[in-house]
């Protein structure tokens, strides 16, 4: 098997918000207030927030490829609004 491929599956999906912030070199708690702000990519289980792999490498991706400093929250879309409450 191409080793590329051996390492994309050994790789974790998602991440949790202190593994994700240990590697971006951030406090969790900043992480949080920017996932909590809209401001950076995230899934929402219920009471559990996990960020995708996928999103960190876009957003490592973008800067080195524009060569400069990229606004984390051009990578999330607002929330869609609530549904009302029968």
């Amino acid at each position: 098997m191409d080793p590329q491929i051996v390492r994309e599956l050994d790789r974790p999906r998602f991440y949790r918000v202190g593994e994700a912030a240990a590697m971006l070199n951030l406090s969790a708690m900043t992480l949080y207030r920017a996932i909590h702000a809209g401001e950076f990519p995230a899934i929402r289980v219920r009471n559990r927030i996990i960020v995708p792999a996928r999103a960190i490498d876009d957003i490592e991706q973008a800067a080195v490829t524009s060569n400069s400093v990229v606004d984390t929250a051009s990578f999330t879309t607002p929330a869609p609004p609530a549904r009302p409450q029968a």
